[in-house]
């Protein structure tokens, strides 16, 4: 992965900072509207035998954008980062997913979709999102195509009710996507950001984050995710664990989730999954999926089923009784076992483990303006783990998208951040100087203080 050319840029020195730090506008734009476009993966079309979506569409038209306004303002791109070896290593287990894979077409749609379309924008906003109020319209991006995914699952639930056609033991009703478990994997990340935004960001930020978890807390409610409660749970506890008023915070989630858990719907939900001798009972299902997994892994224990090709794989494996078909086996680590082998586990666990560390250290002693941001990070990423013990939260157009955002805006955070950890002294002046730049840029009536 690459930290985008401003290390390059910096390194000219002098007058040849200056557009580089300004510039980029063209690129926020396309990169925001890319990010409220992540449910869009669901509108597809074909170019000849290619097939394409909405999303990738706007991917592409972004990663443009980005390349026409480094030419033209001759900014070269530092690819020397913490994350770009685990990065190359990932793609080469992505690659070798494509070759042991059953049908390498499919898999190689999958591999542009899941890995390289991604990284790309991965890339395009570590280089572009030079300042914390660039990262909020980033995030932005992500919100708004969270609220056009919440509100018409909201109303979709409530027809439902109001019809007496919602069955608890089943699966809610869903909009857009084809599950709830869908929406709730791609809103919970947001939702961390948003809260962590509401506590400790500025004013205009915590409106955001208000204004954003007043819709999208009960479309995610409404979505009857077992799995994504047990993770907002989660991520809720850790957001209160980190306040100065923890005692009460924990008290009153606590609380909370007491109530949460006595609404009459909820409390069926749930009584579901407490009862094992249940057929609506989730995990009971999970089980003999696992096993099966286990058992494929066990013959295939190196490239495991190849991306795509665990359907397909699965299939001596699975008792012929089972209605049920998967595509991927709905926890965390077998997903990237069967789908890109021992060699993706390790890669992805690299990413994964240095997005930790890098969130909470910057939360810790990094900027004071980007710290809500690599809090509400570091929060997403502990969702995705949590909710990733029983579901798939990497394995889809928006999910792998919205996983590489939040990568970049950590790194970004770090990257750009005047009191970075990862600079030295002489490059973290010429962040600062950067960055100061940028700020003149967008706020060019308000005072700069000197780096």
């Amino acid at each position: 992965m690459a930290s985008g050319g401003a290390g390059a840029s910096m390194a000219s020195g002098g007058a040849g900072a200056t557009p580089a730090a300004s510039g980029y506008t063209a690129t926020l734009a396309a990169a925001a509207i890319t990010c409220a476009l992540a449910p869009a993966y669901t509108v597809r079309w074909h170019y000849g035998p290619l097939p394409t979506t909405l999303l990738e569409t706007a991917i592409l038209v972004t990663v443009g954008v980005f390349l026409i306004e480094t030419w033209r303002q001759r900014s070269p791109v530092e690819w020397r980062t913490p994350l770009t070896l685990p990065a190359v290593i990932f793609l080469l287990a992505g690659a070798l997913a494509v070759l042991t894979a059953p049908n390498r077409w499919a898999a190689a749609g999958l591999y542009r979709a899941y890995l390289i379309e991604p990284m790309a924008l991965f890339l395009v906003l570590a280089t572009i999102t030079r300042t914390a109020r660039r990262a909020l319209i980033v995030v932005l991006g992500l919100m708004a195509g969270g609220v056009a995914l919440a509100i018409p699952n909201i109303v979709t639930v409530i027809q439902a009710i109001g019809d007496h056609t919602l069955d608890l033991s089943g699966t809610p009703p869903v909009a857009i996507y084809q599950t709830q478990n869908a929406v709730a994997l791609f809103l919970l990340p947001v939702i961390g950001l948003a809260a962590s935004l509401l506590l400790y960001g500025r004013m205009h930020e915590r409106l955001v984050g208000a204004s954003f978890l007043a819709i999208a807390v009960p479309a995610f409610v409404l979505t009857l995710s077992r799995g994504g409660y047990l993770a907002l749970g989660v991520v809720l506890l850790g957001l209160a664990l980190t306040h100065r008023y923890r005692l009460w915070l924990v008290a009153a989630a606590a609380a909370a989730g007491a109530i949460f858990t006595r609404v009459p719907a909820i409390a069926i939900r749930i009584e579901h999954d407490l009862n094992f001798s249940d057929p609506a009972n989730t995990l009971v299902g999970r089980v003999p999926l696992w096993k099966a997994t286990l058992q494929l892994l066990r013959d295939h224990p190196v490239f495991g089923a190849g991306l795509s090709g665990f359907e397909t794989r699965l299939a001596p494996y699975w008792n012929a009784t089972h209605a049920d078909r998967f595509i991927y086996p709905h926890n965390l680590l077998l997903n990237f076992w069967v789908a890109t082998g021992v060699l993706g586990v390790l890669a992805f666990a690299w990413i994964l483990v240095f997005a930790f560390r890098q969130s909470w250290r910057q939360w810790r002693r990094g900027e004071r303006d980007w710290a809500p941001f690599q809090l509400g990070v570091f929060l997403a990423l502990v969702g995705i783990v949590v909710h990733g013990l029983v579901d798939v939260p990497y394995f889809k157009n928006d999910l792998s998208l919205e996983f590489f955002v939040l990568l970049a805006i950590s790194w970004a955070g770090a990257r750009w951040g005047s009191l970075t950890g990862l600079a030295g002294g002489g490059d973290r002046l010429r962040v600062a100087e950067v960055t100061a730049q940028d700020q003149l840029a967008e706020h060019p009536d308000r005072p700069v203080a000197p780096a």
